[in-house]
């Protein structure tokens, strides 16, 4: 048989349990969450089944308030440190703000300073006005209380009630953070929130962490603080400490490695970049107002036959020029329709078409728009020009930042993700091995089998060492030709690696021809034009081991790695580890 809320309270029957938050940084406990708790094996025991009941009784901020009276009691008695997270919803918060001083008397009865007090609004129910709750809050705040908004990024939480009411608190939901170590989105979307708290001067706690790879993803992007079953489970007699298996991810000296997301990525460029707002005409134009217009404007490369607003022509200056300063040509075609040296077929775009739509016109037969521009529209209708050059120049520049970015054929990151996780590594003062990978004899074989076949070998090559690293401790970048990195944090490092190497060695003897496998390999030609035998493609590592804390910069890394890889491919087994340098390579001791 199911209790009434009134039965619950007037038996004791609640109970308040306590979940520790704790900072990312360090591993100490700085507050707890009260969290109330129905009777014990009862339908009632879950909040959700406890607040279900009060909702359909009509007594849900009754409840609520004998939530907070009992919590704070409890967590007073027993002197537990920090701050105490307490429930309230939006009706309860403006219940509050009109009985300021009974607060105030009942937390000086407890001893307990109103600073320590923090209004935790929840996100699972309505607001209501924002005007008279941003009221509510300031009549809270003046007592000393302190505002966290919960459950950010679900429910009723929202970027417009943290605007609005201003909070010292935000609580990221799990639905933002949970898989934001191998969700590109999903951590943009939770770097966004740091980037917005960073503004807005807020401290930020990530609810919901339940592995080591989260709560180091948070820790990594600055998070302050933290909450989950991981760090701590609620309890009716709470420790001031975290887990175990939290403090040993917090003090772990290795960092997350990043999802990478393609900075420039030509999914954000359109058409509309390169519009140039240029006049038109109308079909009944004489080829005399064609010459007034480009005499008017001498850096319009060409003028738009409209009709109605929807393009049906294109006269290109070069090519009415060239006309009109033939003999008698003015005076035969002035009059006559602009028409006359218009392309009434000229190439469209819309404003919308994306990079690859229109890198696509590069690779198509009508090559028309490399003199003549481009017409711009919007659903058929006139926008503006664009030329040749600058949808060139445009696809150019956006590949080539996207391949520094990531690398186009193999999709792994490219020079600036690899620069940006060494800088990691560097500021953490996280051991790690920097493995430069490089394959020995591919430019003969990539020569002789044509780059098809070479991009095959760097395609299997990318394959094989991503799967030799963990994901969420080892770095694998692109450098760019038959170049790779890896940054190692994991302590099986040279088994993996040495495994990788056996397995590319084997496997690249495949992309050769029965023949030339039988051979042992192809013959070419040398830098000097001299031809020799080259042997299997096979991979040359070097390693530079870099110690903890170890003060140098990512430049003397890189180059580093690049010397040892130098002395691998000259190894009788392509494998070389250099001594873990002991200071930069830049500044030699004296």
């Amino acid at each position: 048989m199911t209790v009434s809320i009134a039965e619950c309270i007037k038996g004791q029957l609640l109970r308040p349990a306590f979940q520790p938050i704790g900072m990312l940084a360090s591993g100490d406990v700085i507050a707890f969450e009260a969290l109330l708790r129905g009777p014990a094996q009862s339908a009632l025991e879950s909040p959700a089944a406890l607040f279900g009941l009060a909702q359909r009784e009509g007594c849900m901020v009754h409840l609520e308030r004998f939530a907070a009276r009992l919590s704070l009691t409890a967590f007073s008695q027993a002197q537990l440190p920090g701050k105490l997270f307490v429930n309230f919803s939006a009706a309860a918060v403006r219940e509050l703000a009109t009985c300021q001083e009974e607060i105030l008397v009942f937390l000086r009865s407890l001893q307990f300073s109103p600073d320590r007090m923090v209004i935790e609004l929840t996100g699972q129910s309505a607001v209501g006005d924002l005007r008279s709750l941003g009221s509510a809050v300031s009549v809270l705040r003046e007592s000393g209380l302190q505002l966290a908004l919960d459950d950010y990024g679900s429910g009723f939480s929202n970027l417009g009630l943290w605007i609005s009411l201003e909070p010292d608190y935000i609580k990221i939901d799990n639905s933002i953070i949970g898989g934001a170590r191998t969700s590109p989105f999903r951590f943009e979307a939770l770097r966004s929130v740091c980037q917005l708290a960073e503004a807005g001067r807020v401290q930020l706690i990530a609810e919901g962490l339940e592995d080591a790879e989260d709560l180091m993803v948070c820790r990594d992007l600055r998070i302050e603080h933290g909450q989950g079953f991981f760090l701590g489970r609620p309890n009716f007699h709470p420790v001031e400490r975290l887990e175990d298996a939290a403090l040993s991810a917090i003090h772990d000296s290795a960092i997350t490695v990043f999802p990478e997301t393609m900075v420039g990525s030509p999914r954000a460029f359109s058409a509309s970049k390169l519009v140039i707002a240029a006049p038109t005409l109308s079909p009944a134009a004489t080829n005399d107002d064609v010459l007034d217009v480009l005499t008017n404007c001498p850096d319009l490369h060409a003028i738009v036959i409209a009709d109605e607003g929807r393009p049906v022509g294109l006269v290109n200056r070069r090519a009415f020029v060239n006309a009109y300063a033939r003999p008698f040509y003015r005076e035969i075609f002035g009059r006559k329709s602009c028409a006359a040296f218009a392309d009434m077929s000229p190439v469209l775009v819309e404003k919308t078409a994306t990079m690859q739509e229109l890198a696509e016109l590069l690779t198509g037969d009508d090559q028309r728009y490399l003199a003549e521009g481009l017409v711009v529209v919007e659903n058929g209708r006139y926008v503006g020009l664009a030329t040749g050059e600058a949808l060139v120049r445009a696809v150019t520049e956006v590949r080539i930042e996207a391949a520094r970015y990531a690398n186009p054929l193999t999709s792994l990151p490219g020079n600036i993700p690899i620069d940006m996780h060494i800088k990691r590594l560097v500021e953490r003062g996280a051991p790690f091995h920097a493995c430069y990978c490089d394959l020995n004899n591919f430019k003969p074989f990539n020569d002789q089998y044509g780059y098809w076949k070479g991009d095959e070998m760097l395609k299997l090559a990318a394959s094989i060492l991503s799967d030799a690293c963990n994901p969420c401790r080892d770095f694998l970048g692109h450098v760019g030709g038959d170049d790779f990195l890896i940054f190692y944090q994991s302590e099986d490092w040279e088994v993996r690696i040495r495994a990788a190497m056996q397995r590319f060695n084997q496997s690249a003897r495949q992309l050769y021809t029965s023949a030339d496998i039988e051979a042992g390999g192809i013959h070419g030609e040398d830098r000097h034009g001299d031809v020799r035998f080259y042997p299997f493609v096979t991979i040359a590592v070097g390693v530079v081991p870099v110690a903890a804390d170890l003060d140098i910069d990512s430049d003397s890394i890189a180059s580093l790695a690049a010397t040892a890889k130098r002395a691998a491919k000259k190894s009788v087994d392509s494998f070389y580890v250099a001594d873990c340098p002991r200071e930069p390579a830049c500044c030699p001791s004296l």
